[in-house]
């Protein structure tokens, strides 16, 4: 919801104040039997079944196929090829580089107010006529359960869309002093060159998002989506389209990583890496950076988000029925492919047998299964065969290993899907690579910790992992918060009290961590922009100069 503010003008020589906007989170629908907005992507996911989308490059504003044609398969059903594709090659990047370049200064001078409009055209788009459609392609190509896919495809970037555009045109309206012989101004230009945005699988909202951005600072972009998540982000890049986004400010660019990385890298404009992925790509991509350092005109900006260990600390104050339904949730929503995903449970041992037994009475009740077809799934299969592959690993880790004790699931099968059990694991030793490692996967591991010994746990908390994403306490006892605040200040980017470490919602939780969790920019909040801004300050001045000597010099 949003609401255009009447823009006052400025006399003489005070700054023009720029239209504002009011707005507001998108309101969660629940799908409940017999709504209407069930019976859409009901419909929705109906017109999906059986069909492949053929899904182009898109560059200058041209449809482009090439020899390298991929195919983009449902997680639960893996039969159902539900997008076919193609790779842009080096030399499309290339032209696609190009093409963006020459819409540059044109997109760049628009005003932020024209630009703003389009993104909050798109969400409109987006909360209305479109939403069955981007829920029903991210259920079936990422096997999202349908509130996953509300929260994501439609309510988180809607909510991107529309506060970055609040943000973009106060951050316009705030504006340097002037005086009464000058008027100060500045200038939010967007960066000189092209910025290369890569999503990943996990959220489609992050795609729009990661594109989506620093067009609305006035920047080119090229845009190259997850090999498993292009059905989704093709329809949002559509509806951008169709908002009014020119064609040029973003070119689709499916691609292999390595190549489009080191293609756009090796570029002399390029000037901005917008990323969400796995560490050893965003480090590679940054060596790729500093390598080529010489050649570029500017510094480029990096901004990239590359996943966590998340921790959930429970205290002997704390109520176990938060613990439990919190941590299931963190760990189990979306098969655990989360960022922010629980993956580590610190339990002291007095409330552990209480907490153990909650806990698999209500993982028993868990169903893992096709989403598209059962609204009672919780999560369905994991996204690839190669995250199967690797969770699999951690499952026959989790067996094999005298220091741990798999409490309930751990079954696998990929014969229809990549489906995976949620399992529970519980560890002997903290420093067990099944605590310190990302999984990416709906695995959670308890250490179970004497009581007296939680000041020794904040330090292992602290240092077991090399992230530093998200993380949570639960506890009743407000000294014992207040010392988990200061020990664990550095470990999550993200910390949250009593409730679980997922679930940010834009302009309430900007989202994002330090450490190899990323760079910490922030989206979600009202300084994520200035990322993709290169700010001008302009001053004019009133009075002339007549004389180039001091009073003092008299």
């Amino acid at each position: 919801m949003w609401r255009a503010l009447r823009g006052l003008r400025g006399r003489g020589r005070r700054w023009q104040h720029r239209a504002a906007i009011e707005v507001t989170n998108e309101p969660i629908l629940e799908f409940k039997p017999g709504s209407p907005e069930r019976a859409a992507v009901q419909k929705a996911l109906a017109d999906l079944k059986g069909k492949t989308e053929a899904i182009p490059c898109v560059i200058g504003g041209e449809e482009v196929w090439t020899p390298t044609v991929r195919y983009q398969l449902s997680p639960f059903n893996h039969a159902h090829k539900v997008a076919k594709y193609c790779y842009a090659d080096k030399e499309l990047i290339n032209k696609a580089i190009n093409a963006a370049l020459a819409a540059r200064k044109e997109w760049d001078l628009k005003p932020v107010q024209d630009r703003a409009q389009i993104f909050l055209k798109a969400a409109d788009m987006l909360s209305g006529p479109r939403r069955a459609e981007v829920l029903a392609k991210t259920m079936v190509g990422q096997g999202k359960t349908v509130i996953q896919a509300e929260i994501d495809a439609a309510v988180e970037l809607i909510d991107f869309f529309r506060f970055n555009a609040k943000y973009a045109l106060e951050l316009e309206n705030d504006q340097p002093i002037s005086v009464d012989v000058s008027t100060n101004s500045m200038v939010y230009r967007g960066l000189e060159g092209f910025v290369a945005a890569v999503s990943p699988f996990n959220f489609t909202a992050i795609g729009g998002n990661l594109a989506g951005a620093p067009a609305l600072m006035g920047n080119v972009v090229l845009w190259k989506p997850s090999d498993t998540a292009v059905l989704s982000n093709y329809a949002i890049y559509k509806v951008l389209l169709e908002a009014g986004l020119p064609p040029n400010v973003v070119q689709f660019v499916p691609a292999d990583g390595p190549v489009f990385g080191d293609t756009v890298t090796s570029s002399e404009h390029f000037c901005g890496l917008n990323f969400t992925g796995s560490v050893p790509t965003f480090k590679r991509l940054w060596k790729q950076v500093s390598k080529n350092l010489d050649r570029y005109r500017n510094f480029p900006r990096l901004a990239g988000e590359c996943g966590g260990k998340n921790f959930h600390l429970v205290h002997s104050s704390a109520d176990v029925s938060s613990v439990v339904n919190g941590t299931l949730r963190s760990a189990f929503e979306y098969g655990g492919q989360k960022c922010s995903a629980c993956s580590r449970l610190y339990a002291p041992d007095s409330l552990w047998p209480q907490i153990k037994e909650k806990l698999l009475e209500e993982h028993g009740k868990i169903k893992v299964g096709d989403p598209a077809q059962d609204f009672g799934t919780f999560f369905s299969a994991v996204i690839d065969d190669k995250s199967f592959a690797r969770i699999k690993r951690w499952l026959e880790h989790a067996k094999k290993s005298p220091n741990l004790t798999i409490l309930a699931g751990g079954g696998c099968d990929d014969s229809v899907g990549y489906f995976v059990d949620p399992c529970i694991v519980e560890s002997k030793d903290p420093q067990d690579p099944i605590m310190k490692e990302e999984i990416f996967g709906p695995i959670l591991t308890v250490y179970v910790y004497p009581e007296k010994r939680y000041k020794e746990v904040l330090d292992l908390i602290d240092t077991t992992s090399p992230y530093g994403l998200t993380g949570a306490i639960f506890a009743q006892d407000k000294t014992i918060i207040a010392q988990a605040r200061s020990r664990l200040r550095n470990a999550a980017g993200n910390f949250y009290i009593n409730d679980k470490s997922t679930g940010a919602v834009v302009a309430q939780q900007p989202f994002g961590g330090s450490r190899v969790s990323g760079t910490n920019d922030k989206p979600g909040g009202p300084h994520y922009i200035l990322r993709w801004t290169s700010p001008q300050a302009v001053k004019e001045t009133h009075v002339p100069l007549t004389d180039w000597r001091y009073a003092y010099m008299q």
